[in-house]
């Protein structure tokens, strides 16, 4: 497996994800289906048309959710045992169908389970970047991640 095990981190790494995404419209608005998210500002581009964007955005849920699925391989790819949850997520910019997103990853914190020999509890940091190189999501994500087996 691609992912890596507790004991590879070290807090300060940085991944730079060589796999990117260009949102496209028609994932976008199965993204929004799926999840009964019938806001204006996602769907509906006449009503997006007359916003201070101009057209519509793209739901910052998707964004984030990509951002994370673009790490998978580089980090959590069959080494973690679950996620624990995700935290301070901001999108400083708008997402924009035909956007290119582009992620890297920073380790945040690195501590052994209290509860668990076999595992520690790894904190990252997603930053997602557009084409221009503006960042447009970012989130802390903290995983229990697997110990190399002995």
């Amino acid at each position: 497996m691609a992912g890596k095990y507790f004991d590879e981190w070290e807090v300060g790494m940085v991944i730079v994800h060589e796999f990117s995404r260009t949102i496209t419209e028609g994932e976008h608005m199965l993204f929004c289906a799926i999840t009964m998210n019938p806001q204006p500002l996602h769907i509906d581009a006449h009503f997006a048309s007359s916003s201070q964007f101009g057209k519509p955005l793209v739901n910052g849920l998707f964004t984030m959710s990509l951002a994370v699925g673009i790490s998978v391989q580089d980090t959590t790819m069959g080494r973690i045992i679950a996620n624990l949850g995700y935290e301070n997520v901001k999108h400083p910019h708008p997402v924009f169908h035909g956007d290119t997103l582009y992620v890297k990853t920073e380790v945040i914190d690195k501590r052994e389970s209290k509860s668990r020999t076999d595992s520690g509890i790894v904190t990252l940091k997603h930053i997602g970047t557009n084409q221009h190189g503006t960042v447009v999501v970012e989130v802390t994500r903290s995983a229990l991640f697997l110990k190399r087996p002995q």
